[in-house]
């Protein structure tokens, strides 16, 4: 799968920050996963689980996010949350 750049931060710093080739969370409008050559859009977050996948599967992680906000770029992918709780 090809990677992209994926920023996952809080007010404490940033979570992640790396390639990734798979990212899942919930938006407003329903659960929603990110691929490289994604469509650029920006939404909010609702509460929920969100996903990891790296290129090397070891370093793949999920977690939990009270909220946020994700933009999707050509750049890369950024989640900005007050928290995430690694699960």
């Amino acid at each position: 799968m090809k990677e992209f750049r994926l920023k996952i931060s809080t007010p404490d710093g940033d979570v992640f920050s790396g390639d990734a080739v798979f990212f899942s969370v919930r938006g407003t409008e329903g659960d929603l996963a990110v691929m490289a050559g994604h469509v650029p859009f920006v939404t909010t977050v609702k509460e929920g689980r969100c996903k990891v996948e790296a290129p090397d599967e070891a370093d793949s992680f999920s977690g939990t996010v009270p909220g946020g906000l994700l933009t999707v770029s050509h750049e890369g992918v950024t989640l900005i949350c007050p928290e995430f709780i690694m699960s």
